[in-house]
């Protein structure tokens, strides 16, 4: 059964991915609330949902440490992140570029089953979590409640991080890994489907 799951699942993950518009889920218009607005704004976007469930899935599969010290990682500096957004100092469009390059990056990783050295890992993981972490920062101020709303984006990370762990954890003894590094290639192709939005929008 784990062969025809392989083979029927994957495809269909794949084909969900690369249909999907490049969506971004950093540029929103309107007025901002609170938790909920700061919960939900992860998820309106296929490129950050995407990278938080790989840093998730990326830990579970490299193991031991990393399990934590990844997903723990990215929330922290994704609001120093945020803090340098506050501040505006930075062009929008090489950050979407870092975004789109973050997808790519894990989701490679992911594909590879590349078990980097831990300060590496966690190296990549801040580089892009400040990048991840900077619009969400530009738009804060525009809430009713910006700490609610950080807070509420912030947890909202962790969620995502949380299941891709679980199902990086429950795949991970299947088709000795490969099903995980499919859904990383996965990952790895609306990254550049992204980019590919990016640079001829």
């Amino acid at each position: 059964m784990r062969q025809p799951l392989l083979h029927l699942g994957l495809p269909a993950f794949l084909f969900a991915l690369l249909s999907a518009l490049p969506a971004s889920a950093h540029v929103m218009d309107g007025p901002l609330g609170g938790f909920g607005s700061g919960f939900g704004h992860p998820l309106a976007g296929f490129d950050h949902l995407l990278a938080m469930l790989a840093v998730g899935l990326w830990g579970a599969q490299m193991g031991g440490r990393s399990v934590w010290t990844l997903p723990a990682t990215f929330p922290m500096i994704m609001c120093i992140g945020g803090l340098i957004g506050m501040t505006g100092i930075l062009p929008g469009q090489p950050i979407e570029y870092g975004i789109a390059l973050s997808v790519i990056v894990l989701g490679g990783a992911i594909a590879a089953a590349w078990r980097a050295p831990e300060w590496v890992a966690l190296a990549l993981i801040a580089a892009f979590a400040l990048m991840h972490g900077y619009p969400h920062g530009v738009l804060a101020p525009r809430a009713s409640d910006p700490a609610a709303f950080t807070v509420g984006f912030v947890v909202s990370t962790g969620v995502i991080h949380v299941v891709g762990i679980a199902i990086g954890a429950a795949l991970r003894p299947i088709a000795g890994g490969k099903l995980v590094q499919g859904l990383g290639a996965g990952i790895a192709l609306a990254g550049f489907w992204f980019l590919f939005g990016l640079v001829t929008g």
